[in-house]
């Protein structure tokens, strides 16, 4: 396939040759390793055409055509200087390439796919006439070019199947990291792809969601605005147009882009096209005064000279885009100012760089000087030295670096070659560049930075942020952040919001097609038109947008305002306030029991009433009766779950300590009778193994339901389409409805007990008074579930606020306060004679 590819080429290559040739100037220096170089600095071709006519002796005869573009691109030839710059660099460098020189061979392009290839091809194939004096020359052992992406693509295409290596300096499209169309293929220039997500994130930092796009139509263009619309998406944004351009388009096109920027209502248009393709539109929106717009800036434009002018300015000020990192190259700028058409006046396109920079035409002794000519002729006593044009500012290098870059990587990778491998002749005659210009080696350059490519032939990410800023009536690109990788597939965006100038002025601009839906109203789409567009309509009865910007409103008040109703038991309101006085009540009953019945324990009431587990008792209903308070105020997660369970454990443990009260008086009086042992075996050991066990069980039942599906703050829509309910959802009704049957079938073993008890001999019978406690108890917890059930909102926690207080106190009242009669008020029956009267 090689073979076949070679031929083909060949024979393309002699059939251009044949057709037509490069009637442009060129550079050329001979050296023991070519270097060829294709820059856009002259878009001025003329290209001679053969077609073929037939004569009347049937002979084909040619028959040639001529066609002229023309223009002179600065940038380009500045670049052009960079690498002529740094190959003599690297020629006196005695470390790097010792014995071995650099030379070049260079050719424009004029910016043209087919202009690009047919130099490629002259450079690879020798067979261009560079200069009729030249001696043989060695082919190219590697390619620098091209600028633009378009021209790249069909170069790198042709050669990467013959092992070129093609290192581009400006050719930024993510297409070009394809590595079975491209493995030649490598730049200095970050790929598009990283580009395209700078500019969604700068998009994104500053919110806008409504953007217009111009794009070059060509592979730099599409493929560029391809990635950026992906990108955009993630985040919402929403693209209103895409104008086209291109740098021969007619003017009717470019009006048309005009038309579209001004009947359009976006406040934010990204311009990814390049300097040459966008400079005409550039003329014509200053031309009809459109102002107002933040535009963004590709990389193609954003520091280009031609269009950083104070005219531009009006319209295109404060301008945002990324760039590549600058640098200050040394000695560059004396290399610059010795460019002089009398130094060497056969230098290529030296007449038309004096004339774009001094301003008037050299004319050499001997040459003939037109009088009809418009243009100043110089006197000859100019120099360069003193320039201020933007040409000669070395300080703020960017894709001059990229250049620099390029030349000092194929410099490397040659060091490789023909050193790191120990040949024993550096010098080969027809010498090839490596085919492994991977640069598998990374290197530093003289400023420090690591140059090296990855899999896909781009260096690492890296872009500063520009913004155009009008600083004594010139044109400043002052860098104001920057965005670069940080790990493999993340970026950090940085950027100095307080420095950058606006169109605006000092506020950030607003894009949006459509206003945020203020509260109380819904996003309605308008058909045909971008999601980022919609109307604002009011929500529905019973439903709101409790937020701006809503897509869909939920449960609301009449007034569609945002204000949602916790039905939840509040400090502030009267049910709230009555609840917390009644616990607090409830809780210093307990608590002043307790301390009576600590400081009486020694008598005979408390004796008989069995001490210790009257204080469980007592201590268990002080926590019942704050259990309460956590039904108070807005739900939460730990609120929730802590007002069940308490409620569960407390209680378990309060009719536990009832439950072995029971078993006691039952048991005590069962000991009356001759040779009954129980009294003996129900000792103090036994009661708490009761009242443990007992409260364990439920606490293991309490654990199983947080585990599993634990208590949760609901917002409840149910009871009514006005109002929002904020209460704790159980989370397993099984699990909650276990544990009020465990507190249930504890209460009915004690009920049960204490009734076969009641009509024991004593004067003070304990177990009337537990038979009385759990009477309340149960007709109060059998009332509560069907109550519980039916009460919506806030009732259902009255409801069960109130049976706990109610059960607390009935529990209190009926077993201590008889007790708390005779200790306090009735001393005199505080006697065993008394307590054991009728027996």
């Amino acid at each position: 396939i090689k073979i076949y590819l070679f031929l083909n080429l060949m024979l393309f290559i002699i059939i251009c040759s044949v057709l037509s040739k490069f009637n442009i100037p060129s550079w050329f220096k001979q050296g023991d390793i070519m270097i060829g170089a294709i820059f856009p600095v002259s878009l001025k071709e003329t290209i001679s055409i053969s077609t073929y006519e037939r004569d009347s002796s049937v002979i084909l005869q040619p028959i040639s055509n001529t066609k002229t573009l023309g223009r002179f691109d600065l940038r380009s030839f500045r670049w052009t200087h960079v690498m002529i710059f740094s190959i003599e660099e690297i020629n006196k460098d005695p470390v790097l390439l010792p014995n071995v020189s650099l030379g070049y061979r260079i050719l424009s392009s004029c910016a043209s796919p087919t202009s690009a290839l047919r130099a490629a091809l002259a450079l690879v194939s020798g067979l261009e006439e560079i200069s009729s004096t030249s001696p043989c020359a060695p082919a190219i052992s590697a390619l620098i070019g091209e600028s633009g992406s378009s021209q790249s693509i069909p170069v790198a295409g042709t050669f990467g199947s013959f092992q070129l290596p093609i290192v581009s300096y400006f050719s930024s499209c993510a297409c070009l990291t394809d590595r079975v169309k491209y493995p030649t293929f490598f730049r200095t220039v970050s790929s598009d792809y990283f580009q395209a997500k700078a500019l969604a994130a700068l998009i994104n930092h500053f919110g806008w969601q409504w953007i217009g796009v111009i794009q070059s139509d060509n592979d730099y263009g599409r493929s560029g605005i391809m990635t950026f619309t992906e990108e955009v998406k993630k985040f919402g944004v929403c693209i209103a147009f895409v104008g086209k351009i291109l740098r021969t388009y007619p003017m009717d096109k470019i009006l048309n882009v005009v038309k579209i920027i001004k009947q359009s209502t976006v406040k934010v248009i990204l311009a990814f096209t390049t300097e040459g393709d966008f400079y005409p539109l550039m003329t014509e929106i200053v031309k009809q005064n459109i102002t107002g717009i933040q535009w963004l800036a590709a990389y193609g434009w954003i520091t280009a000279a031609r269009p950083s002018t104070p005219e531009i300015f009006q319209a295109f000020g404060g301008t945002l885009g990324f760039v590549g990192q600058k640098v200050s190259i040394p000695d560059l700028k004396p290399f610059l100012t010795s460019i002089s058409p009398y130094k060497d006046p056969s230098a290529a396109f030296v007449r038309n760089f004096w004339e774009t920079v001094v301003g008037c035409r050299p004319v050499l002794p001997g040459e003939h000087i037109d009088t009809e000519t418009t243009i100043k002729i110089c006197t000859g006593n100019e120099t360069l030295m003193n320039s201020e044009d933007v040409f000669f500012n070395v300080t703020e290098l960017r894709d001059a670096y990229n250049v620099y870059k390029a030349v000092y990587a194929i410099a490397h990778a040659l060091h490789e070659l023909l050193f790191c491998e120990k040949c024993n002749n550096a010098k080969q005659e027809n010498t090839q560049f490596p085919t492994s210009l991977k640069l598998n080696k990374c290197f530093r350059n003289q400023f420090g930075e690591n140059i090296f490519f990855d899999k896909n032939g781009d260096p690492p990410a890296y872009y500063d942020l520009i913004n155009w800023q009008l600083v004594n009536g010139q044109v400043q690109h002052v860098t104001l952040g920057h965005f670069a990788s940080v790990t493999n597939s993340a970026y950090e965006l940085n950027i100095q919001e307080n420095d950058i100038v606006w169109r605006t002025g000092k506020t950030v601009p607003i894009s949006l097609c459509s206003n945020v839906c203020p509260v109380g109203t819904r996003k309605a789409q308008i058909k045909g038109k971008p999601t980022c567009c919609f109307d604002c309509i009011q929500c529905a009865d019973g439903t709101i947008a409790n937020s701006t910007g809503r897509s869909r409103s939920k449960i609301s008040n009449p007034y569609q305002t945002s204000t949602v109703q916790s039905f939840t038991l509040f400090c502030g309101e009267p049910m709230g306030i009555a609840v917390t006085v009644v616990s607090l009540l409830g809780a210093s009953l307990s608590l002043a029991t307790m301390m009576i019945f600590i400081h009486y324990r020694e008598t005979p009431v408390i004796k008989a009433s069995n001490s210790e587990l009257s204080c469980f008792l007592l201590f268990s209903l002080l926590l019942c009766f704050l259990c309460p308070l956590t039904f108070i105020g807005r739900p939460t997660v730990w609120t929730c779950m802590l007002r069940h369970t308490a409620f569960a454990v407390t209680f378990a443990l309060c009719i536990s300590s009832v439950l072995g009260k029971t078993i006691v008086v039952v048991t005590a009086f069962k000991a009356t009778y001759p040779g009954n042992k129980a009294a003996r075996k129900f000792g103090l050991a036994q009661q708490r193994i009761i009242v443990c066990s007992c409260t364990v069980m439920q606490i293991l039942i309490c654990i199983l339901w947080l585990k599993l599906n634990p208590p949760f703050p609901d917002m409840v829509f149910r009871y009514s389409n006005k109002k929002i309910v904020l209460e704790c959802n159980p989370g397993s009704e099984v699990a909650f409805y276990a544990v009020l049957g465990y507190i249930g079938l504890l209460a009915v073993i004690c009920l049960v007990l204490a009734f076969l008890a009641r009509k024991l001999p004593d004067n003070f019978n304990e177990a009337k008074f537990i038979t009385f406690s759990m009477l309340i108890f149960c007709s109060v917890w059998i009332t509560f579930i069907p109550a519980y059930i039916s009460s919506p909102g806030k009732f259902t926690v009255a409801v069960e606020t109130f049976a706990i207080l109610s059960s607390a106190f009935g529990l209190l009242i009926c077993i201590f306060a008889p007790k708390c009669y005779i200790i306090m008020i009735k001393p005199e029956k505080n006697t065993k004679k008394h307590v054991m009267g009728k027996i």
